[in-house]
């Protein structure tokens, strides 16, 4: 799905003399290295503050911690997205709120947000899926007219562009009061590892997350609140300072991988290609398919057998999943999300790929369409 080998080669001259330099200076945590990534990300983002952390899913349960959620208070999100983003909800004890997507763009419905809101509502968590901006104005409005907090999940869209109405355009994760990331390696800024980040405008939260990430101390040995051990470690902000200047470059490339596929597929109509939102730009972290469910099984596995990767995000819903049922979410309000669980499948999408290989992809999942 993401050629991670091929990608290292090409910028392994720096790699390979960047890690001996932090070998050399022994300093593995919150080294030169991870101060130099916050600066240079925050300017990239155009965003006040940067707070590194150890992965994608920490920086989601930090992001609630700093700002002060209580153990009941309900949190919306959707329930087509990745566990982390529900997961960390549950663990700090508050109330997951699942909402449906939209069909097109798999991003927060937003007349099911309207209706989700109760006095007890207090953030709103819209996941940027797939490599695309949720409809951010709309959030922000309905957040402001309600007094809740918004933190964007970016984990799959950094680089995006939102476009608002009068054609102001912000970064994904820049927009809500915090905004969270993962840098895990197939995403499309990842480091070696795990590895994550926050983003906010606002100088106390920065303050405060800054202290949580590292067990909630001001300065050294002095505890303001409760906090975790969540930090990024100096190789991997090393590697994340090389790629961060190639980023867009390699939304360019995904772009066009994209495009080659729109052309393949936009005559088969048993196939859906993924909808560009007109508010978004579109990184594509995942290039994803809506077929019939009566064929995605076996185009899975037929593309498997031709040594193509394919995969399926996500075969069942967070709302039917083990962990989440003591929840008792309402199914009949999340019928897209069950719908695209047994209709989409993801193509390989990355920076590496050339017109052979996409070539060979489309023409297989046509071969399979046609024959089917």
């Amino acid at each position: 799905m993401v050629d991670l080998s091929s990608q290292y080669h090409n910028i392994q001259r720096q790699i390979d003399a960047k890690f001996k330099e932090v070998l050399s200076s022994a300093s593995f945590i919150n080294g030169d290295e991870v101060k130099a990534f916050e600066q240079e990300l925050a300017d990239y983002l155009s965003v006040k503050h940067v707070i590194p952390c150890g992965n994608g899913t920490d920086a989601l349960q930090i992001a609630m911690m700093g700002l002060d959620l209580k153990p009941g208070d309900e949190v919306i999100t959707v329930d087509f997205t990745f566990a982390a983003t529900v997961e960390v909800i549950a663990l700090l004890q508050l109330k997951p709120v699942l909402i449906d997507v939209n069909p097109d763009t798999f991003t927060m419905d937003i007349e099911q947000l309207k209706a989700a809101i109760t006095p007890k509502t207090k953030a709103i968590v819209p996941v940027h899926l797939f490599g695309q901006c949720a409809d951010m104005e709309a959030i922000l409005h309905i957040a402001n007219t309600h007094n809740l907090y918004v933190i964007e999940d970016t984990a799959q869209a950094l680089g995006a562009d939102y476009v608002f109405s009068d054609n102001t355009r912000m970064k994904a994760g820049t927009m809500g009061i915090v905004g969270t990331t993962s840098f895990f390696p197939s995403k499309n800024l990842g480091a070696y590892g795990d590895a994550g980040a926050l983003f906010t405008n606002d100088d106390a939260l920065a303050k405060k997350l800054k202290s949580i990430v590292n067990h909630g101390m001001s300065k050294r040995y002095f505890y303001d609140r409760i906090g975790v051990n969540s930090r990024l470690d100096t190789l991997q902000a090393a590697v994340l300072r090389i790629k961060l200047p190639l980023l867009d470059g390699y939304a360019a490339a995904r772009q066009k991988a994209a495009a080659y596929y729109d052309t393949a597929f936009q005559n088969c109509d048993a196939i859906s290609i993924p909808k560009r939102s007109i508010q978004s730009t579109h990184v594509f972290h995942q290039y994803t398919l809506k077929v019939p469910e009566e064929v995605r099984t076996g185009l899975h596995e037929f593309l498997k057998e031709q040594g193509i990767p394919n995969a399926i995000y996500y075969p069942v819903p967070l709302h039917s999943q083990e962990a989440y049922k003591h929840f008792s979410f309402d199914s009949k309000k999340l019928n897209t999300t069950q719908a695209l669980c047994k209709t989409v499948l993801s193509l390989p999408m990355h920076t590496e790929l050339d017109d052979e290989q996409l070539a060979f992809i489309s023409d297989k999942v046509l071969e399979f369409i046609n024959n089917t």
